[in-house]
């Protein structure tokens, strides 16, 4: 059955639900704000839709994201009315750079409260363009609009609270799980160098990210959600550490000859099955063979660092099962890590900010230049399509997506706005005649691959009837108000057209510059807070680079290999540091002398006939460490210097593979 016609026709359980709280939300929204004689009542029943969301914590926390992003807007529509209300140009114009300063900032933020951007920037159209005739009005507009969104929020929000609530909190423990499981398996994959690993790494580290969000929805739902939040901080820190253990152990094992591999072959198997079936108490007591094992004198340097890898990564294991505990528990540790932290591309703000502007400019040059009384409608709908979503590389089919919504709802809104509400009367019938199109709407907004049409289906929907106390039926105003919207979203959606990312490999090549970056500010960043700072960062652009990675022809998909370059490179760092921070030995002069050294070769970049650049420098630092009294912690340290100019060379080497000799 395809996909709307089941979603439709055979929705399941929890489509249902979702579909019955969204709708009692809306029409009691709709009921007071009639009851209440309020100049707009659809914009409660819209604002009811907009923040629907199948998790209780998450209608809370976008209804306060959008209730912050109105107050913000309502304020700047005042200001601009204020200052430019007899220059439409220049008003125009400002409006047009609010939008695109909201778009950046929405694109740049990276959470959820990211929202808060999207409403202040369309919340100021709303308000001013029907105001722009009569100025004088605008502060009773701002109230008026304020007011009619308040109320639709506050009506969701009781009616997801109160009817079978859906908790985030209660789903984290579920995710969390899943994480995990997707992390040991990477973890195993990662060790024998399976063809597989991308795949694995990529679903682990999506599974991260995604988790992670949830975070800022939960805090939202009392105090086990706080504290199944603060836990999910911490699994998620200590599953990225046990990629870059693993990835770390692989590294190491292509160090060893043949004998030594056979030698060590196994020991990384075993290693390699508990990871697949991970039990705490197996976990344990292979750990304590493998470090017993490590001790051995009969052992070379290469499979010493080896085995004691293999320890660090059990270590870890172990770690990452407690923390999964924690959380299921909801008993969040007092050692809580940072939040995991996101890469902010400026350029990539600025152009998706460009976009909305655009479409607002060709707007409103449209409605200036024809001075169709319809237009502000369009302008408006031009405004919330790209405040929605200008900041996404798919926005234009996002943009395809509403539009077929909009086409979906301008005939059952004619039949149920000119049809069959002329010949009812009362609320009663009111929703009878808009329920029913709407609760089959909000089915497919529970459905994600429909959801987006199935949004646009059901505001636009509100949009064209617009339920009043008093109503006026003219097929006229109802037909300019289609046209206007339809033009309307198809010049944002020309604008996603216009200016989109279609350059992969430049994409690819600024994120590749923010990763050296990083290995640069890692060098002499603060040792607290380092993991998660740097793991969070390049797991967000490796799952970036992999988006582009299809996208690109088969000789240019090495920036995903930049990626990987650049991660092995700062866990060896962190390795490092780390290691001489438990070790404590008199090294200050030549650990500084190193990282300096280190940082120059970082800032400079990866490149052809660079691949010796840290061997002076890492012989000279590795003496220095070998002059004091012997260490697990010491000897770790050599290893991870070793590593880092073997990282660093490879990394060289396969610059000149792709680029040639300078």
């Amino acid at each position: 059955m395809p996909t709307t016609l089941q979603a439709l026709l055979a929705p399941n359980k929890l489509a249902v639900q979702f579909a019955i709280k969204t709708l009692l939300g809306g029409g009691l929204a709709l009921w007071l704000a009639l009851r209440w004689g309020l100049e707009q009542p659809a914009w409660a029943l819209m604002t009811a839709f907009i923040v629907a969301q199948p998790l209780s914590g998450m209608v809370l926390q976008k209804g306060l994201a959008r209730l912050f992003g109105t107050l913000v807007g309502t304020v700047m529509s005042v200001v601009f009315m204020g200052l430019f209300a007899q220059t439409p140009w220049l008003f125009l114009l400002a409006l047009a750079l609010w939008l695109a300063l909201c778009t950046a900032c929405s694109t740049l933020l990276r959470s959820a409260w990211a929202y808060s951007f999207v409403l202040a920037g369309y919340t100021v159209a709303i308000i001013t363009l029907p105001a722009i005739n009569h100025p004088l009005l605008v502060f009773d507009q701002a109230v008026a609009r304020c007011t009619e969104i308040s109320l639709g929020i506050i009506c969701a929000t009781v009616c997801s609270a109160l009817l079978w609530p859906l908790r985030v909190e209660q789903q984290l423990g579920g995710q969390a799980r899943q994480a995990w499981e997707s992390g040991m398996r990477a973890a195993s994959a990662t060790l024998t160098g399976d063809e597989q690993g991308r795949q694995g790494l990529l679903e682990i580290l999506g599974r991260i990210v995604a988790v992670d969000a949830q975070r800022e929805h939960a805090w939202f739902e009392g105090n086990l959600g706080r504290q199944r939040g603060r836990a999910i901080r911490g699994l998620s820190q200590k599953l990225l550490i046990l990629l870059r253990i693993a990835r770390s152990v692989r590294r190491q094992w292509r160090q060893l000859d043949d004998t030594q591999a056979r030698h060590m072959a196994p020991w990384l198997e075993q290693v390699q099955a508990a990871l697949a079936a991970p039990e705490p108490a197996a976990l344990l007591e292979l750990r304590q063979r493998i470090w017993d094992a490590a001790h051995d004198e009969r052992n070379s340097s290469d499979e010493h660092y080896c085995l004691a890898r293999m320890t660090l990564l059990l270590d870890n294991a172990m770690a990452a099962t407690l923390a999964l505990k924690a959380v299921e528990e909801g008993k969040a540790p007092s050692d809580v890590p940072d939040s995991l932290a996101v890469h902010r591309d400026l350029s990539l703000a600025l152009l998706f900010g460009s976009r909305s502007a655009l479409a607002f400019l060709a707007m409103a040059s449209f409605w200036l230049a024809t001075a169709w009384t319809a237009a502000p409608g369009g302008l408006v709908l031009t405004c919330v399509v790209c405040s929605l979503f200008a900041s996404r590389e798919n926005g234009a089919q996002i943009g395809m997506s509403f539009l077929r919504g909009i086409l979906l709802a301008i005939p059952v809104a004619f039949f149920v706005g000119q049809i069959l509400l002329p010949q009812w009367a009362g609320f009663p019938l009111l929703c009878l005649g808009m329920g029913v199109p709407l609760f089959f709407g909000a089915l497919g907004m529970a459905n994600p691959k429909i959801g987006a049409t199935a949004t646009s289906y059901c505001l636009h929907f509100i949009v064209l009837v617009a339920p009043l106390n008093s109503m006026n039926f003219d097929v006229g105003v109802f037909l300019n108000s289609a046209q206007a919207i339809v033009l309307g979203v198809g010049a944002a959606v020309l604008a996603f057209k216009l200016l989109v990312l279609r350059n992969p490999y430049w994409h690819g090549k600024r994120l590749r510059a923010a990763t050296q970056s990083d290995l640069v500010r890692l060098t002499r960043r603060e040792l607290r807070g380092a993991e998660t700072w740097f793991g969070g960062r390049m797991a967000d652009r490796l799952l970036q680079l992999a988006r582009h990675y299809n996208a690109l022809p088969e000789p240019e998909r090495q920036r995903w290999d930049d990626g990987l370059h650049g991660l092995d490179m700062g866990d060896e760092l962190l390795h490092l540091r780390m290691c001489l921070a438990v070790a404590q030995v008199p090294v200050e002069r030549a650990q500084q002398a190193y990282l300096r050294e280190l940082e120059s070769a970082l800032a400079e970049g990866p490149g052809a006939g660079r691949e010796q650049r840290l061997d002076d420098a890492s012989a000279r630092f590795i003496n220095a460490l070998e002059q004091q009294p012997l260490s697990d912690p010491l000897r770790l340290a050599v290893g991870a210097v070793l590593q880092l100019q073997k990282s660093w060379g490879k990394w060289c080497r396969r610059q000149e593979e792709i680029h040639g000799l300078a």
